[in-house]
């Protein structure tokens, strides 16, 4: 890779330790990918939860903090995706004292560094969303996804090492989406009926991963006969990601590089081509709710929920009484609005509970089952529905009235 006099003097190590590591980190990668040199990036985003750090990732970083403070600090802002857990919510959750521990330890590390500990997968919706043509650093999937196609921002997805090498080197390997060429769509999907319900679209995203399968797939997505909110975009975005792995898409005549076909479809290519209809999304939700009679759990997450959607569950539970768990998770951004505006109670007051700064699945998600007697849960979220059979879970994918539905009649799916 070229590098420049001041990329240089990093892996002299001019710039201390933790530099030099970094530096060396990303001309690992950057090789590995065939850059020919470095971005400038603007901020880093970084996987902070300790389920995926674990113990040695915590020891890690705690090894870096104990540098002097110029030679540890983060050059640009550096934010983290949830945590593993709601300190306010410890004992409802039933998270162990060394899950707590490990949180800690980890959240002093990361200050150390200078890392603003953000704890939200959300940031686009609440903190700098990055702007078109915008090079970033992002470890979330669907932040990566939701800001490369309705941000028009640049990034990759990060690992935790390089996304802290990001934050430490203000650059990341040219390579992948920071390239013209790498945006272009690799396929066609005509969908022919546009979803409703969050559900909907999370179903949508999902079955788009499905066809897309692979990190460097790029659907161009045709049809869609308006245009989506934020949360729309959010929840298709996740799913694609979780399902595909993909971390870019385009909605013709709605993202920003695809205000016409012809800014991100090939002319002249025999690309692949897919159609998708009313009764693809019914019968991909339909499989989730296949043999499950009643859940124990309703959860919204995965992603954070933002101040509409937690206005939304409040409307929902007016008047009502949740008898089974209803968590309602939102970013730490969020949160105080939610409270101030009374939403918090509101849900409260149904018996429901609101968590925030974490992320049911990165929150030891199989030892709360364990230890709550958790099998069954409804979702609103098709990511979260992706992830939790890993962890033991039977999911069901519902729209977000028919979870509050759920919750208030005791679990109990009506036939």
């Amino acid at each position: 890779m070229k590098l420049s006099d001041e990329e240089q003097a990093m892996r002299a190590g001019q710039f201390g330790p933790l530099r030099q590591w970094a530096i060396e980190h990303q001309i690992k990668v950057g090789s590995y990918f065939g850059a020919r040199d470095f971005v400038p990036v603007s901020q880093a985003h970084i996987m902070a939860d300790t389920e995926s750090l674990g113990a040695a990732g915590v020891e890690w970083l705690e090894s870096w903090a104990r540098l002097p403070a110029k030679d540890r600090t983060v050059r640009i802002p550096t934010i983290t995706d949830p945590r593993g857990t709601d300190f306010n919510a410890t004992a409802r959750l039933k998270h162990e004292p060394w899950m707590l521990d490990l949180e800690r330890r980890a959240i002093d590390a990361f200050r150390a560094l200078g890392v603003l500990m953000t704890d939200t997968c959300i940031n686009y919706q609440t903190i700098m969303a990055p702007l078109l043509g915008e090079h970033a650093a992002f470890g979330d999937t669907g932040v990566t996804i939701y800001s490369n196609s309705v941000c028009g921002a640049r990034s990759n997805f990060e690992g935790g090492p390089s996304a802290l090498s990001a934050g430490m080197t203000g650059r990341t390997p040219r390579y992948g989406y920071h390239l013209d060429e790498q945006r272009r769509a690799t396929l066609e999907v005509r969908v022919s009926a546009t979803p409703h319900g969050f559900d909907e679209w999370g179903a949508l995203g999902g079955i788009v991963g499905r066809l897309s399968g692979d990190y460097w797939q790029v659907p161009a997505i045709v049809g869609i006969d308006r245009i989506p909110s934020s949360d729309e975009m959010k929840h298709f975005g996740a799913a694609l990601a979780s399902y595909g792995s993909a971390a870019l898409f385009h909605m013709v005549g709605i993202t920003p590089e695809a205000v016409r076909s012809q800014n991100v479809l090939p002319t002249g290519s025999d690309l692949r081509r897919y159609t998708i209809g009313a009764s693809d999304i019914i019968d991909f939700k339909a499989r989730y709710a296949r043999n499950i009679e009643a859940v124990d759990i309703v959860v919204f997450s995965a992603p954070q929920l933002s101040l509409v959607e937690m206005h939304q569950v409040a409307n929902l539970l007016d008047g009502r009484r949740a008898t089974i768990p209803l968590l309602a998770i939102t970013s730490p951004q969020v949160k105080p609005d939610a409270d101030r505006m009374g939403l918090t109670a509101r849900i409260e007051a149904a018996g429901a509970t609101v968590l925030a700064g974490m992320c049911f699945y990165q929150s030891y998600a199989r030892e709360m089952a364990e230890a709550n007697g958790w099998r069954n849960l409804a979702t609103n979220s098709a990511k979260l529905v992706n992830i939790l059979g890993g962890y033991g879970y039977r999911p069901a994918l519902m729209s977000m009235e028919s979870c509050v539905d759920l919750a208030c009649r005791g679990g109990r799916i009506a036939p």
